[in-house]
Formats: C-alpha cells, structure tokens, sequence
C-alpha cells in the first residue's frame, strides 16, 4: 500500500492532568490514509520541539535563507507560564497549524519527522494514571470557537521545583534553600525572581536556582530573536563578568534573547552581552511604582555561576555561548544595512536615469524629403508646374 501519511489532523480540545504533576496536553485526532482514525496526546513542548526541529530540516521552506520563500507556518514560543488559559488560547492557534502543515508539498507533510511525531504510542493508549490522583479533566473544543469561547475556570495548581543548590537569602523578602527542596511556584517575574512557598514559608528565590521536576528543559525559554526590541535602561550596571555589559541610566539597546533567570541577551550598536531584565524597560511603556521597587532590588545571581548545582536530570539546559550571540547578531546587522542600502541605490539609480531625460532636447520633427520633378510635373496644379519649367 506504500508508505503511512497522515491525511487529516483535528484538534479536539486539551487534558488537565494531575500525574505526576498538574499539566496540559493536547488531543488530536489523526486521520491516515490506510482510513484509521487515531486519538494521540502531546504537550505543547513537544509540539514546539517538533516545530523547531521541522524548522531545521527545511530552512528554505521556513525562510531562514529568504523569508519570502516560508511556507511552513509559525508557531509561538511557550509562555513564561502555561497555565490553562494560555492552554486554552493557543488552541486555534494550533488548529491552523496543523491544516497548514498537512497541506504542505509531500516533502514536508509526509516527511518521517512529521509521521513519526504523529504516530500513536504507548502512553496514548495507556496514559499514566494514579488512583490516589484526580482524574484528568477533559475540555472539547466547541465547534465554533470563534463565536462560542469558553471561559473554563478552575482551581489554579501550582508548579513544583526542586532547588539544585543551597541559595541564602540577603533580605526578609527572600526564601533561603537548600539543594532537594521542593518548592510550589507562586508567581514567575520576567526579573528573574520568583515568589515561591516551601510549607510554611514564602518569600522570593532566584529562578536559576529552580528547576522542573517533570522535564529538564525550561519550555518557557524563547528562542533568541536577532531583530531585537528597543528597551530603554532604567538602572545602570557595571558589568562583573565578561560576558555582561556596562550601561548607564537613559541608553538605548535591543534585547535579543529574554532569558528565565532575569538575565536578558542585548545588543549595544554592534556588541552583545547579559543585563539585568529588571534594570531595563520596553521603550514607549509608561514606568509604574511597582517596577521602580523592583529596580530597587539586587539583580539575581545567573544560572552560570551558580557552584556545585546537581540536576536531577541527565540531559543539561541548552545554552547558547556568547559567540554565537555575537556573529548572529553581526549577520543581522549587517542584512539589515544590505536591504538599505539597496533600496538607497535603487533610489539613486531612478535619480540618474530622469536626469539625462530632463537635460535632453525635445525631439524636432523630420523633414519630409523634396518632391522629385516628374512626380511635381504628374500631379501637381499648372501654377506648380510653372515654376520648375
């Protein structure tokens, strides 16, 4: 019959489960073209990796040589926090997705990474539960969403990480660890703090000191984006390692790669370096109290520096170095100022050749040629005739 492809793929809706700890996943219902029908599960992590990978295997097709040359679809980066409303957004989101991508040329859509990735496995037919634990909640995608959204509300489960080092706290606020606590997530901040409770304690700790119990890759880590966002600095800092930068109060740079533990990838002109996300504000967005005693605080300690973390996972955090921030950083510039200068030259070019045409002469008209005689003496009047005789 020739190799599986996939002829259909239909989002139903999305799963809260509460083993081993509170998610979401993704139902999909995959129509093959042997006629089965196959209910699968997937988180939107994986979704995401699959997307990147796919991204990797087709660069002309995802515009990473020409954008104008893209044809498979863009899918947002996971957010800070996943919670269930961002779960419940993205579903059409994804529904797109999926139709664009089935409908991509052969190459792509019947590709082993996407068949595979699609292919019923263990865990979707006998997914992991515990009779201890609630069971996992179901919630359908109506048929209309965009005229029928739901407003699902629940109670909110926290996220649990575990401490990969010892971290003492430097003021009442904050929460002092030790490697192996599991601690339940209150609130995350872009800063790189976040409010956690460990029992009967609370307080702030550093987000490089935490890590996920379900899974060693931080999903709401985004990849770098070279183009850039124009923040303003709100706070000076003097740079301690070598790869950070030293700014004052009032410059202006383009944050590249926003970076959990509040340490944030920007560019300066052409040099590159890690900041302090709470000494920087998004240019243009109105300063609040509340922001200015965050930038009150120290900056968190980076995930780099941290001694002596043990991870419970064998498979590390992915890192870029910062040469690689660098050259990629230099290859955008440099196309950005390739795209002006030539629309420049393209401009000039047009300027060059209307200014020969204004300093031209106005075309004469031709003189017609002379009559010969026998042709005057044939056909024209007597008195014309007269005048060659």
């Amino acid at each position: 019959m020739g190799d599986a492809f996939i002829r259909h793929i239909e989002l139903l809706g999305y799963e809260k489960r509460f083993f081993p700890s509170q998610h979401y996943v993704y139902m999909f219902l995959v129509k093959w073209n042997d006629l089965s029908e196959k209910v699968i599960y997937r988180r939107f992590t994986e979704i995401y990796e699959f997307h990147k990978a796919l991204k990797e295997m087709f660069p002309i097709e995802s515009g990473d040589i020409n954008i104008e040359n893209r044809i498979i679809p863009h899918l947002p980066a996971p957010k800070w926090f996943d919670g269930q409303r961002s779960t419940e957004n993205r579903q059409s989101t994804l529904s797109e997705y999926c139709y664009t991508l089935i409908n991509l040329p052969h190459k792509i859509s019947r590709c082993l990474h996407v068949v595979n990735f699609f292919k019923v496995r263990h865990d979707d037919m006998n997914p992991v539960t515990d009779s201890q634990i609630k069971k996992p909640e179901v919630f359908l995608l109506p048929k209309d969403s965009k005229k029928n959204p739901t407003d699902i509300t629940g109670p909110i489960i926290l996220q649990t990480y575990r401490a990969i080092a010892d971290y003492e706290k430097s003021s009442t606020s904050e929460m002092a660890l030790k490697a192996g606590d599991m601690v339940d997530v209150v609130e995350k901040s872009e800063n790189g703090w976040w409010f956690c409770q460990l029992k009967n304690r609370r307080g702030w700790v550093p987000a490089a000191y935490l890590e996920p119990v379900d899974g060693p890759d931080e999903s709401e880590e985004q990849e770098p984006n070279y183009a850039g966002e124009p923040y303003v600095v709100q706070k000076s800092y003097t740079a301690v390692e070598e790869d950070e930068l030293t700014l004052k109060e009032g410059d202006t740079v383009e944050v590249i790669h926003k970076l959990l533990d509040g340490w944030w990838v920007i560019r300066k002109d052409e040099t590159t370096g890690y900041y302090p996300s709470m000494y920087l504000q998004k240019a243009g967005e109105v300063n609040t109290s509340v922001k200015n005693q965050l930038r009150n605080r120290t900056a968190p300690p980076r995930r780099s520096t941290i001694r002596n973390a043990k991870s419970i996972h064998k498979q590390g955090r992915k890192q870029i170095s910062q040469e690689t921030y660098r050259r990629n950083s230099k290859k955008y510039i440099q196309s950005r100022r390739n795209i002006q200068g030539n629309s420049q030259n393209k401009a000039n070019v047009i300027i060059e050749k209307n200014e020969p045409q204004e300093n031209k002469p106005k075309a004469q008209p031709a003189v017609p040629p002379r009559p010969s005689k026998d042709l005057i003496l044939n056909r024209c009047t007597e008195t014309t005739r007269k005048k060659i005789l």
